[in-house]
């Protein structure tokens, strides 16, 4: 057996306050035929990174709503997590020098995970690149085609993925009967054979992230770690790898310093055990904030945890400095709670932010610093635009939106439904101009 996670109950009518009763009403209709379903949702880990942030919720919403979902990890040695990484950052654009050594790696845990896979389900739901060879696994192992739907579902960035990693992962994704990616334009052209559909992740607002908090708990956590509530402070909540660019971050508050000596930085990760390259990033970070003691770097092993990311994603800008992002949860959490958002221009992050509305986009470190000063100076202009992203949020980017598409996705592959023109649902995404399409 696969490793079970467990999630705590929800309802999903408490989030009727916020998304109003007819939504609620529209997501049990929805989900009626469905009942009884067995879900499967598979991933690499279950804490840190926004899969296991969604699934969270999704899991115990799903169950809410009377589907029989549940949520497992598969297993792996450091080796395979190693392996992984470079899947990762290579099908994100980043060259790795490929061996059939590690091609053999992967394989072989998928293989080994596919021993482990004893049940059958109605829906098998697996995410990223980490245990998409399950699939054809168990077709070697059985002989035959594994019961139920399976469904591949891409968090990350595709448009400059590296050949030789893309085709070693193709092949098993043409057995798919879905594959679900965050927006059009990361569906390469040569996958041929899964049905295609868009899906923009959201948060829920419920989680303790997301839920308000009052001022003088705020003051507490800040105070806990060292940082002056009297004081400005700036954050970025992200693992630390290449893509967040965190030393880039340390060098944009370094500007924004000098004009505004006061100022705090925070920069906030969890350190995930399928993220071998975290601890690297993690050193490298330090190194680079070196003695400076407004410069705060924490982790879950400081003892940050939800309530305390929730603390920290109130500053007075929050920035996501990323120079490649699938989607990045960490805007729509920051515009949820009011605070306007620096983000990089890229992947998903405009999906999210609009630009001069809810925060900015940019794409060097001295525009990243340009704009924090201009909201550090402007307090006007700073919640003006973080009270249009939480509106953005509310219509766009929260987990009811997220499980009514899911909802529609799998009563299509059950045979209920026709499937969507384009790929996309006409309410999913930030406008029609943005919505899938299907090459």
């Amino acid at each position: 057996m696969l490793g079970s996670v467990p999630v705590t109950p929800m309802a999903l009518d408490d989030h009727g306050p916020i998304v109003g009763a007819e939504c609620i009403e529209e997501i049990r209709e929805l989900a009626a035929p469905l009942a009884g379903s067995r879900i499967l949702h598979l991933n690499s880990t279950s804490f840190g990174g926004g899969v296991a942030e969604i699934l969270t919720s999704l899991v115990p919403l799903m169950v809410d709503v009377g589907l029989a979902a549940e949520w497992q990890v598969i297993r792996g040695n450091d080796e395979f997590y190693q392996v992984t990484k470079a899947m990762h950052n290579s099908l994100q654009g980043m060259y790795v020098d490929w061996t059939p050594q590690m091609r053999e790696i992967w394989l072989e845990n998928n293989r080994l995970n596919a021993k482990l896979f004893d049940e059958d389900y109605d829906f098998v739901l697996i995410h990223d690149a980490q245990p998409a060879a399950i699939l054809t696994s168990l077709q070697e192992q059985n002989g035959a085609r594994a019961n139920g739907k399976w469904i591949w579902l891409c968090h990350v960035d595709l448009t400059d993925a590296q050949v030789q990693s893309w085709d070693m992962l193709k092949p098993h994704l043409r057995e798919y009967d879905a594959a679900v990616c965050t927006m059009p334009e990361y569906i390469k052209e040569d996958l041929h054979g899964p049905q295609l559909y868009i899906v923009p992740p959201a948060i829920d607002p419920l989680s303790p992230k997301n839920v308000p908090l009052p001022e003088e708990t705020c003051h507490a956590i800040l105070e806990r770690y060292g940082i002056d509530h009297r004081r400005p402070f700036i954050a970025q909540i992200s693992r630390f790898d290449p893509w967040k660019d965190p030393l880039g971050v340390i060098e944009a508050y370094r500007i924004v310093k000098q004009e505004i000596p006061d100022v705090q930085l925070v920069l906030v990760a969890s350190m995930a055990h399928d993220d071998p390259e975290g601890w690297a990033w993690y050193e490298r970070t330090v190194r680079r904030a070196g003695e400076d003691y407004d410069i705060h770097i924490l982790s879950n092993l400081n003892g940050v945890g939800n309530v305390e990311v929730n603390a920290f994603q109130r500053a007075q800008v929050v920035i996501q400095k990323s120079v490649r992002e699938g989607f990045g949860l960490v805007i729509s959490e920051a515009l949820w709670k009011g605070r306007p958002v620096v983000a990089g221009n890229v992947g998903g992050i405009p999906l999210q932010l609009v630009d001069g509305e809810t925060g900015y986009l940019v794409n060097t470190t001295e525009e990243c610093a340009e704009r924090v000063l201009s909201l550090l100076r402007d307090e006007e202009l700073a919640k003006r635009m973080g009270d249009i992203g939480r509106e953005h949020v509310r219509e766009r980017f929260l987990i009811t939106r997220y499980l009514r598409d899911w909802l529609r996705i799998l009563r299509v592959l059950a045979g209920i439904d026709s499937p969507p023109a384009g790929g996309s649902f006409p309410d999913t995404g930030p406008s029609p101009a943005q919505g899938g399409q299907q090459p």
